[in-house]
């Protein structure tokens, strides 16, 4: 296993980010007046998941300041989620579309659970 130097090294940032661009991407397809409803939403929370990954890094060397960034990183890929389903319910997303998004997230949202629970192997006391 690789030493993780640096924020973008793991694997939870680079889904994130990936999906991320997916989601600003296919959001550029939706009506104009959804421009500061649902696609603004969606590309702020779907964002939201990395940029706090990043800050967790920053503050790994406290366990309950780490813990406290992933979790709330779960609640912005959670949040990307229910937007997802807003999309798929006006007709902006079809089924499959959701489907592919839907499971991503919800494996960026397993992987933050699981960093949740083994916060102690991720934070760096000195």
């Amino acid at each position: 296993m690789a030493v993780i130097q640096s924020f973008r090294d793991l694997k939870v940032y680079q889904a994130g980010r990936l999906q991320a661009a997916r989601l600003f991407e296919r959001s550029q397809r939706f009506p104009r007046e959804e421009r500061y409803a649902l696609t603004d939403q969606i590309r702020r929370s779907s964002r939201a998941v990395t940029a706090m990954i990043a800050e967790a890094w920053a503050r790994r060397r406290y366990e309950a300041a780490f813990v406290n960034k992933i979790n709330e990183a779960l609640g912005e890929a959670m949040e990307t989620q229910a937007w997802l389903d807003h999309a798929l319910d006006a007709g902006l997303l079809n089924a499959a579309e959701h489907h592919d998004f839907d499971t991503a997230w919800q494996s960026i949202g397993a992987m933050l659970h699981v960093m949740i629970q083994r916060a102690p192997t991720f934070t760096t006391p000195r």
